[in-house]
């Protein structure tokens, strides 16, 4: 197989896992989304992941809960494509530089060390994040929205404004029945439920819609609103990914090779097992493994950048905030809760959607790989 089916192939098998898990995965996403972006200056509007989900869809049923997918969707598959792709690559690139190594075999039968493989995954990555922010910003904008417009956030107060009334007629529409919602209902602020749907408001606003206001308000550059929280969670969560499951892997394949060569009958052209040798649940578990460690390594990155894309969406008259203004402000007022909020629900649906991924990935390489062999 040359270099470059190599590179079509994990695109190909890559982006069709990434979206088979994403249609798993979404509705416990959504529920993430929306528990890191709670507002920090008010009590909160979901007691946990149960009530958020509980809440979303007794109001807005299941069409609610994979509210946004199609952002996610063409995440996943951008996201796993351009993993597979930069991983696989930059593997090559280690290998090209080192003194004396050959190219003329390929990737599987060459060995790299595991820090190796881990500087491989982080710099896929870095690369990844770029392709993810701005359709991570739409998602979490869409799935959000609902929330806005129906004031179960109520509205946003600039920390260092006074407290002044808004004219209703200079504000936007959405903002308006926000603001309108909160000043009939301010004394009940201990009750953190959604609010029933009324009728008359605009309609929700779909992908496309939000790129063109978020270029029209701020720019190409403002598609990238949250990129450093993502370049972090990227750099380091695809490095605790790729790490976990080839260490996990490699285990059971050390185990099954020990057996093979302990057999009685067994030569010195007992066969080396790959990957494709390993059991569905070897490989589920490795995956499992794997997207447990992506969550939990950088986690507090992902709630900054979710409460950075979100904030245009919940008010959009307030002022952006940077990374680490975001950050202090999640801190000094949640505290590590608010900074890991969501994590469990997070880290418990990750096991099986990465289990998925790799297992699609896998199973498709070795039963239909010889695809891209020509």
């Amino acid at each position: 197989m040359g270099h470059e089916d190599s590179g079509v192939k994990d695109m190909v098998f890559g982006s069709f896992a990434g979206m088979v898990a994403k249609l798993f995965e979404h509705p416990f996403d959504l529920v993430k989304v929306r528990l890191q972006s709670q507002p920090t200056d008010r009590a909160l509007t979901f007691t946990g992941p149960w009530d958020c989900f509980k809440q979303t869809y007794l109001h807005e049923g299941w069409k609610g809960l994979y509210r946004g997918l199609s952002a996610p969707l063409l995440g996943a598959a951008c996201e796993n494509a351009c993993l597979f792709l930069v991983y696989g690559k930059t593997q090559n690139i280690i290998l090209h530089f080192r003194p004396g190594e050959t190219t003329d075999t390929s990737l599987e039968k060459r060995q790299l060390s595991q820090a190796e493989l881990a500087l491989a995954a982080a710099a896929a990555g870095a690369v990844t994040s770029f392709v993810l922010t701005p359709i991570e910003l739409i998602k979490c904008r869409m799935q959000v929205q609902m929330l806005a417009r129906e004031g179960a956030f109520g509205p946003l107060s600039h920390p260092h404004a006074h407290t002044t009334s808004i004219p209703t007629t200079s504000i936007h529409p959405q903002t308006r029945s926000i603001t309108q919602l909160a000043s009939s209902s301010s004394s009940s602020t201990s009750t953190s439920t959604l609010h029933p749907p009324r009728p008359g408001l605009p309609p929700l606003e779909g992908p496309f819609q939000l790129i063109r206001s978020t270029i029209r308000q701020h720019g190409l550059r403002g598609l990238w609103l949250g990129q450093i929280g993502t370049l972090f969670r990227e750099t380091g969560g695809s490095s605790a990914w790729f790490t976990a499951y080839n260490l996990s892997s490699a285990y059971f394949l050390a185990q099954r090779q020990k057996k093979m060569d302990s057999l009685p009958n067994a030569g010195r052209d007992v066969p080396r097992l790959t990957k494709a040798d390993l059991a569905t649940w070897e490989l589920m578990f490795s995956g499992a493994l794997a997207g447990m460690s992506y969550n939990i390594v950088l986690f507090p990155a992902d709630s900054v950048k979710s409460a950075m894309q979100t904030r245009a969406e919940l008010n959009p008259n307030l002022p952006r905030e940077g990374f680490w203004t975001t950050a202090g402000r999640i801190w000094s007022k949640r505290g590590l809760r608010g900074m890991y909020a969501g994590c469990g629900l997070t880290v418990a649906r990750a096991a099986p959607s990465s289990a998925l991924i790799f297992l699609i990935y896998e199973s498709l390489s070795s039963r239909m790989g010889w695809i891209f062999d020509r």
